[in-house]
């Protein structure tokens, strides 16, 4: 078996908690270690726990998700945090970007959507669903308007990092990418790692957002 990837389920309402962990425990490399029912419980069982992906409600009592993702990305960067959402409100959206998630998804996400973001998240290759992608830019797109950096950070990328930069800008994923551009993952993987250090992104959600502020996508 291949190894478990350890959860920490964060939401105030239990049965969607239990609703999840039906879903991803019948997966044989995931394993949900935990739960907390809000912000201050996800902080304090992510340091007791050290998952690897936390599946993070934004919308809770008390310390919202995005402090609590504020608080666990900044002890422990080797934690990603895949946030859970409506974008009922386009705040709660932008804020968890800034504050460090790796990922987002729509509650009413299918099975498989749920288990892939996962995973994607887990290994580093977090890519927004052209959907969340959408709906996300849609909320955030203004807030970007006129807030280009004063120095272009993609002055020093290469043609080819550039075409990668722009289909990670796109939601392409690793595999998409290698098609688009006809190259090999291996290669693809280089790249992006490669762009993500000279463009100063975090993750993958940073340089969508970077991508679009720099207007090199619509």
């Amino acid at each position: 078996m291949s190894e478990q990837i350890r959860l920490l389920l964060v939401d105030d309402q239990e049965l969607i908690r239990v609703g999840f962990r039906l879903v991803l425990e019948a997966e044989e490399d995931l394993v949900v270690v935990g739960e907390a029912g809000d912000g201050a419980a996800a902080i304090a069982r992510a340091a007791a726990l050290a998952p690897d992906v936390v599946l993070m409600d934004v919308r809770m009592p008390g310390t919202d998700g995005i402090a609590a993702t504020d608080a666990i990305v900044r002890a422990h960067p080797q934690t990603r945090v895949l946030v859970l959402t409506t974008f009922d409100l386009d705040e709660y959206a932008f804020g968890a970007i800034r504050a460090g998630a790796s990922g987002f998804l729509l509650k009413d996400a299918q099975r498989q959507e749920l288990i892939a973001a996962v995973r994607a998240v887990h290994r580093g290759d977090a890519v927004l669903a052209p959907r969340v992608t959408r709906r996300l830019l849609e909320h955030v797109g203004p807030r970007l308007t006129g807030t280009q950096p004063e120095d272009d950070p993609t002055v020093t990328l290469t043609e080819r990092e550039r075409d990668v930069f722009v289909q990670i800008a796109l939601g392409s994923s690793n595999a998409e990418i290698a098609q688009a551009l006809f190259l090999s993952e291996s290669t693809v993987k280089t790249h992006v790692g490669r762009v993500l250090a000279k463009v100063g992104a975090r993750d993958r959600v940073h340089a969508v957002i970077l991508a679009h502020r720099l207007g090199l996508v619509d």
